[in-house]
């Protein structure tokens, strides 16, 4: 990595305003090349429990701060990321392995919570509620919840933070977070941009560890914790859940997901494919919204996957520094691994793979775009979260029989269709057991909306104005004997 600012490039923990350098080192990989680019002195349950203590502390100054304080330092610290936006984009391909302009793309996107939350923290309101009786009156105040602790994934290293990071600081709640083990130069660069844009000392710290049972069960079950997020597995979410009961933490989750993409038979098919070729490529499938299987109408499914495939052929797989790759790598090796098993598992029950279907030969992490059909419902390439560049297509025939094949998912996330009918998009947008759908769009996510699922794909919302409930807490004030 050369970067124009070596000083984002930090390898310890982030705990009140210092770097901890203390303990075993933790080395970051890059997926594309196996290479190890940076060691990190890892934490351990001891210092998040420091962390934890530290944000306790400093949370009576931080939550009463002026809403205006606190969005003057949020704004100042998106306008340093936007700056640094190469920067911590070449961090982010060198430990992630996404295409460098889609790590830039990610960098913008993660800035633009820390932008919305900026202009949010000034408008927490409460309300005035007509009383019962003439000599009492009524009102709400929203307050921050406390001190926060967080989990982020490795998929959006940047963007998971900060759509968890910026509401809570704009609430007024200090911050614990983890990022995870194979990211956490993206996460300690964002601290160090942090800490230059003004947040104080103690109110935003991030602990890297490779103990992640040690860690997460203090983040858990400290009475200290009033509000704990993650964004990962639903195996793990539902441990973590569990563990958090302890304590009644509020919880906030954003699991697993089995997303429908659905071409009806009078859909615009070359916008569709478009959209599919957006949604399930991009991070080379290794996003928690991307479409998962595609349901195509009888009609239109010789000629959808036509060109569908042909697109797919047309993507490029490379490392994420050549100027043309367009799929990176697997986060690593036994993801790439796992997708093949995936694959062949599915051509023995009756698959066919129309594109790709194996290794690709860039390296042992990367994985060919595949498109299969003749798939099943019932296989588990269709049934499991990929989390790859491979597209299952199943036929349908009725519109019933697509939402029907589309909700038979324990999971609830994100769902997409293409239709020129404006009756069945609503219809059809209504009976879709999902917390996001993207209706003739295959990228739906931004700042203004509300992200998040139901079912066991979580609980709770990110962004939008509703992404602040879930850091404050609502008080009600009775003013009596007037």
């Amino acid at each position: 990595m050369q970067l124009a600012d070596p000083n984002l490039l930090k390898t310890a923990s982030y705990i009140n305003g210092q770097w901890v350098q203390e303990g075993e080192s933790l080395a970051v990989i890059n997926p594309a090349s196996n290479a190890c680019i940076a060691r990190v002195a890892q934490g351990d349950a001891t210092l998040a429990i420091s962390a934890v203590e530290t944000a306790s502390a400093a949370y009576p100054a931080w939550a009463a701060t002026s809403a205006a304080e606190r969005s003057f330092i949020l704004r100042r610290w998106f306008e340093l990321v936007m700056q640094h936006q190469d920067d911590l984009a070449r961090i982010m391909t060198a430990e992630q392995g996404k295409p460098f302009s889609e790590a830039k793309g990610e960098i913008a996107y993660g800035a633009s919570f820390i932008e919305w939350f900026a202009e949010e923290a000034k408008r927490v309101y409460g309300d005035t509620i007509p009383g019962p009786s003439a000599d009492k009156r009524i009102s709400t105040i929203r307050q921050p919840i406390g001190v926060v602790a967080a989990i982020t994934p490795w998929n959006f290293p940047n963007s998971m933070i900060t759509r968890k990071v910026a509401p809570a600081l704009a609430a007024g709640c200090t911050i614990v977070l983890r990022p995870a083990n194979e990211t956490p130069l993206s996460a300690l660069a964002l601290a160090e941009l942090a800490e230059r844009a003004g947040v104080p000392p103690g109110v935003f710290n991030v602990i890297v560890g490779a103990d992640a049972i040690g860690i997460g069960e203090v983040l858990t079950s400290h009475p200290d914790v009033a509000k704990f997020s993650f964004t990962g597995s639903t195996r793990v979410g539902r441990s973590l859940i569990a563990q958090c009961a302890s304590t009644v933490k509020k919880v906030s989750m954003e699991l697993g997901g089995n997303a429908p993409f659905i071409v009806f038979e009078d859909a615009d098919l070359d916008a569709a494919v478009e959209g599919a070729i957006a949604s399930k490529f991009r991070n080379a499938g290794q996003t928690c919204v991307c479409a998962n299987r595609f349901l195509v109408h009888d009609k239109v499914h010789d000629a959808f996957v036509e060109k569908f495939a042909r697109r797919v052929k047309q993507l490029h797989v490379a490392q994420g520094m050549a100027p043309d790759s367009q799929i990176g790598p697997m986060i690593d090796t036994s993801a790439a691994q796992r997708i093949h098993t995936w694959v062949q598992q599915a051509i023995r029950e009756g698959a066919e793979p129309i594109v790709g279907g194996d290794y690709h030969s860039a390296g042992d992490a990367f994985y060919q775009p595949t498109v299969l059909t003749q798939v099943t419902n019932t296989m588990d390439i269709a049934r499991q979260e990929i989390f790859g560049p491979v597209a299952p297509v199943i036929r349908f025939s009725s519109d019933q029989e697509a939402v029907a094949l589309a909700n038979a998912t324990e999971y609830g996330l994100a769902a997409y269709f293409y239709t020129q009918n404006i009756k069945r998009a609503q219809h059809v947008a209504e009976q879709l057991a999902f917390g996001m759908v993207g209706i003739n769009d295959g990228i739906i996510s931004n700042a203004a909306a509300p992200f998040g699922g139901v079912k066991q794909s979580g609980m709770g919302r990110e962004g939008s104005r509703y992404g602040l409930d879930e850091y404050t807490e609502i008080k009600y004030l009775c003013l009596g004997g007037l």
